[in-house]
């Protein structure tokens, strides 16, 4: 809620700035222009990340030593310790450098920074980086706009830096007015009140014009007229070091929790440094004495003498904080931590569910249902709807009529912390769990297994279905519009059904069986839409293209949300755990679950798939263009069990195998020490739990034909 208003309350502000003050309009935009060119560096430097830059850096950076001259060069070749500052950071947030590395080049800054003072004083001398703004900026948009890698990363440097010197080159020209009528003479103060207050003044100046350089050159151009006295020359020269590290504090302000990190240690450098110099000053003059009577400086020089004070008290500062390093990288690291991920925690795995194989295949299972409802969320976000309306009763065409594009949301974070995380426990668990199941728990195991692996996959579909359904769904072409939102359509459909599965499975098995049908008709390839719309001009190429894929990604995806529902929502074993419990969810057993025969010819045509099953690709998820690699049609490695006939009118007995697979395991069960109400002799007939009363159900051949292969599948996840 405070972010809502703060948003608006915060360009309203800016807009009445605009209207009243043009310098403020312009300060502004060099801010604007600055962060823009800082985001462009830290593209720039992620392109080269493991490359010859990485290379470079770590090469320069091993050692403390390197990382301050590093530091020291860049800033005298680019007179701009805020650039380097800047550029650091971008370093340090792409990963290329380590924080105790990008320290070093800070400190190596603060002493590079002090040849410009030495350049003005000595040849008045001052390099100016605005100039070289545009063509930067030219020549890397020329680039960034190039195919190849490397001349792209580049570009975005170049670009960046561009941005970076046109900022700061707007900021200083929107205080042009507070600089040109800024009279130090006015303020000349002594003793330990001028100290504080010319400081305070150097600090404020640098924080205004975004330049510590302009700052030390006001200082040395009024020192040099007379208008200041020598004393306070210094305090400006102490001030503009502590008010330069502004620059980097607004660099971090892009940056990721390292980026904050250097920013702060720039900042504990200068003010430490600053404190020292201050407490320190007359010995710090003394000392600038004697090096300037041993370099041969006139005693009247005070512009020289400036440059050796502010050489001196910032190889000072380098020399007493270099030691302190391990100690302010474990400072930083505790003040600013990395950000801690809402990862989703499983509700029902836990040791205690270990303990028995029901307890445990019944959170196996429950578990695989949290997944889902994640999922559910996610896909629903990806594809620009309310969970909370496809949920609900409204139809599915209005959900979608009053949806719009979605919105531009980091799938990847999601995805790690609500799909990945939940998805690696239960692989975990499960496998704990399978050694102490039957063999029949854990075919159940393997298909919930299989089942959240769908999940997750066809969550990855909808990341690739995202960024061409936020283009589209709010396109000009109308077409475009149109198949876009019958994708949205379908996938929308099918998570209503599958959700009011969990309430009437024996409803929404059928629906969901048309469902998968008619998505799989409706190929846009096969039916000839595509070929329309081509012919008639009314989308393009490139349209036509995007189309092929995100119809193959809109597929998979209701195809995988279909099985994964069925394997974890149907049949009598979840029902029975959401009544009551694993107790009676074991006398079930898994084989008596009624299947689905389907155009493939897998099940029996009794209206559900059997669990255990994986549904067999069809011929246009297996087509080369199909966006989404084929997986296995069967989690186990047995060979797919051949189409089951329809069970006998009369009672059958068992074959030999069948009752020797029974005596294996009533053997197995007494000796762990659980007796199982189901391990019966397979001749008599078995019984099919339907509401309150049993009914015989006699044993299909097929049943009889798996029980000559009793070996456990072995895990796939």
């Amino acid at each position: 809620m405070l972010r809502r208003i703060i948003l608006p309350v915060m360009l309203a502000v800016l807009a009445w700035g605009f209207w009243v003050s043009p310098e403020f309009k312009e300060i502004a935009a060099g801010v604007a222009i600055f962060l823009f060119g800082m985001m462009a560096l830290e593209q720039g430097f992620k392109t080269f990340s493991g490359g010859v830059l990485a290379r470079l850096l770590n090469a320069c950076t091993d050692k403390v030593w390197k990382s301050q001259a590093f530091g020291f060069v860049s800033t005298a070749i680019m007179q701009s310790s805020s650039l380097v500052s800047v550029i650091t950071i971008s370093f340090l947030s792409a990963g290329l450098i380590a924080l105790p590395a990008g320290i070093g080049i800070i400190f190596g800054a603060n002493i590079g920074t002090t040849t410009g003072a030495w350049l003005v004083a000595g040849i008045g001398l001052k390099v100016k980086i605005s100039i070289y703004a545009m063509p930067l900026i030219v020549f890397g948009v020329v680039l960034v706009f190039q195919q190849a890698k490397t001349l792209k990363g580049v570009g975005y440097i170049l670009a960046g830096v561009g941005f970076l010197f046109l900022g700061i080159h707007y900021m200083k020209t929107g205080f042009q007015s507070f600089q040109d009528g800024f009279d130090l003479a006015r303020y000349s103060l002594t003793g330990i009140t001028g100290l504080l207050t010319y400081t305070g003044i150097g600090v404020l100046a640098t924080v205004i014009m975004q330049s510590s350089h302009a700052t030390l050159i006001l200082g040395i151009t009024a020192l040099a007229a007379g208008q200041i006295s020598y004393e306070n020359s210094l305090a400006i020269a102490i001030g503009a070091n502590v008010g330069t590290t502004i620059t980097a504090i607004l660099g971090a302000m892009s940056a990721n929790v390292t980026g904050k990190r250097l920013a702060a240690a720039h900042l504990i450098f200068n003010v430490i440094t600053g404190l020292i110099a201050i407490l320190f000053i007359n010995f710090m003059v003394q000392a600038v004495e004697m090096i300037s009577s041993g370099l041969g400086i006139a005693p009247e020089n005070y512009t020289l003498k400036f440059a050796v004070f502010h050489t001196l008290f910032n190889t000072i500062g380098v020399a007493i904080m270099t030691p302190f390093i391990p100690r302010l990288v474990t400072f930083l690291e505790r003040a600013f931590p990395e950000r801690a991920l809402l990862v989703t925690e499983p509700y029902f795995l836990n040791e205690a569910a270990l303990a028995l194989p029901d307890t445990a295949m019944m959170a196996i299972v429950r578990e695989a249902g949290h997944l889902y409802d994640n999922a559910f969320d996610f896909i629903a976000t990806g594809l620009g709807l309310s969970s909370t309306a496809l949920r609900g009763e409204e139809a599915v065409k209005d959900v979608i009529a009053e949806a719009g594009p979605p919105e531009d949301i980091d799938i990847d974070d999601l995805y790690a912390r609500r799909i990945k995380s939940l998805l690696g426990a239960i692989l975990e668990f499960a496998t704990r769990a399978q050694p102490m199941m039957t063999p029949k728990q854990t075919r159940l195991v393997l298909s919930v297994r299989a089942a959240a692996r769908d999940i997750s996959q066809a969550v990855k579909d909808v990341k690739h279905l995202n960024k061409n359904m936020r283009e589209y769904t709010g396109s000009e072409t109308a077409e475009m519009r149109t198949q876009y939102n019958t994708m949205r359509q379908k996938i929308a459909r099918i998570l209503r059904e599958t959700e009011l599965m969990r309430h009437d499975p024996a409803v929404t098995g059928g629906k969901l069986k048309k469902l998968r049908k008619k998505m799989e008709a409706d190929d846009i390839l096969e039916n000839g839409t595509l070929d329309e719309l081509v012919n008639a001009g009314l989308i393009s190429q490139r349209q036509a293209s995007s189309l092929i894929h995100d119809s193959g990604y809109a597929n998979n995806i209701g195809l995988r949300l279909i099985h994964a529902g069925r394997s974890i929502f149907r049949g009598k074993i979840y029902d029975l755990m959401q009544e009551t419990g694993a107790a009676a969810a074991a006398d079930v057993e898994i084989d008596e679950i009624e299947v689905e025969g389907d155009e493939n010819g897998n099940g029996n045509g009794n209206g559900d798939m059997e669990i255990g099953e994986r549904p067999v690709p069809s011929e246009k998820m297996l087509e080369p263009d199909s966006p989404v690699e084929p997986e296995a049609a069967s989690v186990s490695e047995e060979p797919p069990a051949a189409p089951k006939p329809k069970p006998a009118k009369r009672k059958k007995p068992a074959t030999a195998a069948a009752k020797a697979v029974a005596a294996r395991s009533t053997k197995a069960s007494t000796t762990t020490g659980k007796p199982k109400a189901s391990a019966k002799p397979k001749a008599a007939a078995k019984t099919k739990t339907t509401g309150k009363t049993k009914v015989a159900k006699p044993k299909a051949a097929s049943k009889a034909k798996r029980a000559d292969h009793p070996a456990q599948p072995k895990s796939r996840g």
